[in-house]
């Protein structure tokens, strides 16, 4: 793939997602909508990196700042990082509205141009598997982090459909019901299929393979961790019958890994 085309794919994905900059926070599995799921991703960001207590943390494509919000709360020092300049606005008030203190800087997750060594732990949600240049990606992040520091990242195998959507499909061909239509609408879904054909990832997102990623940046203690059942299950609460079976079967996941030192 040429630099050409590298970055005409990258220009793709910041405008997609600004389009859904407005809307972003109204899905299900985006902003939280229950202390139940709450407790879940505490649950969670206590597990892999244990309390703030003032730790510098940069949460990567942090969209409306629904993941730096979880960490301001654990007591963490956030700067919240995106490409896209609508999703930042979005940040930024809701910060404002919250009055947190979350810092928001525009970067590209690839190439940050932040210091070496800037921070104790980096987070993100489902950013992976939109990274053009996954292995670059990681060795930035590698760079970023603090000896010692932790990398969180939360997200999943989701490209290809579960045995779920697959069973929901077929019921509602025996019905003669027409597919359901998802969050996004048609023009949006192309879009989405299409920036998916030209990302690292475009094959699947094993977590296995990020890991091998990882191990190869120099990342060590790398864990897999499954058990997020408690987030997931909220969010299945607040869904239909279909779409939080779906979220429920789907292949999900968090990896931890630490950048030796």
């Amino acid at each position: 793939m040429s630099e050409l085309s590298n970055y005409s794919i990258r220009d793709e994905i910041r405008e997609f997602w600004s389009e859904r900059a407005a809307t972003f926070d109204q899905s299900v599995g985006h902003e939280v909508f229950s202390e139940d799921e709450r407790r879940g991703w505490h649950r969670l960001i206590r597990k892999h990196l244990g309390e703030g207590n003032g730790r510098p943390l940069l949460d990567m494509a942090c969209g409306t700042a629904v993941i730096s919000h979880l960490m301001h709360d654990m007591g963490f020092k956030v700067t919240g990082l995106d490409w896209s300049e609508a999703m930042l606005a979005q940040a930024r008030a809701k910060a404002q509205a919250r009055g947190t203190d979350i810092a928001f800087i525009m970067r590209d997750a690839e190439r940050t141009g932040e210091p070496d060594g800037k921070y104790a732990a980096i987070t993100n949600r489902h950013l992976v598997w939109t990274l053009v240049d996954v292995p670059a990606a990681f060795a930035e992040w590698h760079r970023l982090l603090q000896p010692g520091g932790r990398l969180l990242i939360v997200d999943g195998n989701m490209g290809k459909p579960n045995w779920v959507a697959q069973l929901h499909g077929q019921v509602d061909s025996l019905l003669g019901r027409p597919p359901a239509k998802g969050h996004m609408d048609p023009a949006m879904q192309a879009r989405h299929k299409r920036i998916r054909e030209q990302v690292y990832f475009r094959d699947g997102m094993p977590a296995e393979a990020v890991v091998a990623l990882l191990e190869a940046a120099g990342f060590v203690e790398i864990e897999v961790d499954r058990r997020l059942w408690d987030i997931h299950w909220a969010q299945a609460r607040k869904s239909s019958f279909w779409r939080g079976a779906e979220r429920l079967a789907s292949d999900r996941f968090a990896i931890c890994a630490r950048k030796p030192g």
